[in-house]
């Protein structure tokens, strides 16, 4: 399995921006023609290499490692002890944050999680209520219009307004904190499930990398992992169903922005989903960017500003387009994870994001922190 096979469709006209282990510790790349930079020399984080240089400027060249191709990383399915390199997150310093209900096929899945008490099984009549109540109009509604405002006013009338439904059309996005710097799983790695959850799904979305000014440098493929029972039972349990071991998933790389690539390309990006499991299950499934609610840069224009600041950067999802609920098990039950799951996320400009499921306290502990990275990059001559 050649690690180009994951990335771009045009990856040699691409910029890609992402972190290696070669064995010494976490060095930023560039991707440029087809070879790998070192550029730990001009800045030791990507978070720094973004920092330094303004959108559009030129970036100097790195130390070249020779072609990509001749790079030997391995996913965790595929003796990864052998490999001469892992790849990483291509996040370091940059805060995880995440943008909730930003399609109408997310939004009535967690209004459905939130009715139903975290209950799969109650999902499907609730499913169909919601369905034929309100999902034309959420697909056709402008968050915080007049529009908007008149729905809610219509949905509490009927009692069947929630607090998904706010986030969803009204005039404030959700905007939230998904997991520790540095917490971020990389392609080919696992992504965990609590080992307590019996009803969740992966999130595939696409992640914008923004810097320290707020500026949406690139773009990247996410998996932000969902326990449908936990939040289902309460939202107050977020931090429980999105903050755990492994259960947040970036890569392969950031694609930055240039004269081939821009925030277009991501407003229209076409996005698959495949899931494979070890019982022969297989779930497909596609979508489209430009059926968000909010458009990319006027969620990453709340999640930064006068109120917020992240002078490292900060990398934001934008939300799932996808919501499985494609019975594996029992009819009714809808779908939910098993250990050995593949999951595939993939769109032509940005690539192939592929990750396997495992529970978070089977997964490796996370033990490279902030202190552990300042001290690996001094020792390597690095600060």
């Amino acid at each position: 399995m050649a690690l180009s096979d994951f990335l771009p469709d045009d990856w040699r006209d691409a910029t890609l921006l992402g972190r290696i282990d070669f064995g010494q510790g976490p060095t930023p790349v560039l991707i440029r023609g087809g070879r790998i930079e070192d550029v730990s020399r001009i800045a030791p984080t990507t978070s720094d290499l973004m920092n330094a240089f303004a959108p559009g400027a030129a970036i100097p060249r790195g130390e070249d490692l020779g072609p990509l191709e001749a790079l030997d990383v391995r996913a965790v399915w595929e003796n990864p002890e052998g490999a001469a390199a892992k790849l990483l997150a291509p996040v370091d310093l940059q805060v995880l944050k995440a943008a909730g209900v930003t399609f109408a096929v997310s939004t009535l899945e967690r209004v459905i999680e939130e009715r139903a008490r975290g209950d799969a099984a109650a999902a499907l009549q609730i499913r169909e209520q919601l369905s034929a109540s309100m999902g034309g109009d959420l697909r056709s509604v402008d968050p915080g219009s007049e529009g908007a405002e008149r729905l809610k006013q219509t949905l509490i009338k009927s009692g069947l307004w929630s607090q998904y439904l706010e986030v969803a059309i009204g005039p404030d996005a959700e905007i939230f904190t998904k997991g520790p710097t540095l917490s971020s799983m990389g392609w080919g790695d696992h992504v965990g499930v609590r080992s307590d959850s019996h009803w969740n799904n992966p999130e595939p979305e696409v992640v914008l990398l923004c810097d320290g000014s707020g500026r949406i440098r690139g773009a990247s493929l996410g998996n932000d992992v969902n326990l449908r029972d936990f939040e289902g039972r309460s939202a107050l349990l977020l931090s429980k169903a999105k903050d755990n071991n492994a259960s947040c998933a970036i890569g392969p790389f950031f694609r930055l922005f240039d004269d081939g690539f821009s925030l277009d390309d991501v407003r229209s990006a076409e996005v698959t989903l495949k899931i494979t499991g070890r019982d022969n299950f297989v779930l497909d499934g596609h979508s489209n960017m430009s059926l968000i609610s909010r458009d990319p840069a006027v969620l990453a224009g709340q999640a930064y500003g006068k109120q917020h600041q992240y002078p490292d950067g900060f990398a934001l999802f934008l939300g799932t387009m996808f919501a499985p609920i494609q019975d594996r098990d029992a009819p009714g039950q809808g779908f939910t994870h098993k250990v050995g799951d593949r999951v595939r996320v993939a769109t032509p400009k940005l690539g192939v994001l592929e990750n396997e499921v495992t529970t978070c306290d089977l997964a490796a502990p996370w033990t490279f922190g902030v202190s552990a990275l300042i001290r690996n990059l001094a020792g390597r001559g690095l600060l």
